[in-house]
């Protein structure tokens, strides 16, 4: 399984990416402003996911609203 951001660019773990585009936080009322960078990322079993950290914090972001740094 290949894991690809929004332009196509395979995603490894331990890979930094920027959000494309402003997303609100399910279950939270933090939203992600679009820019911001996420380090040292993880995949997960679901090609189209990824796990990163915000603080103390873990989300699972789907790739398609992401681009690699």
């Amino acid at each position: 399984m290949d894991t690809k951001d929004s332009n196509g660019t395979a995603l490894t773990d331990g890979d930094s990416v920027q959000v494309i585009k402003d997303l609100k936080v399910k279950g939270s009322s933090k939203s992600l402003k679009r820019g911001k960078l996420f380090k040292n990322i993880r995949l997960t079993s679901k090609p189209e996911e990824i796990e990163c950290r915000d603080g103390k914090t873990t989300l699972v972001l789907k790739t398609c609203f992401l681009k690699k740094a």
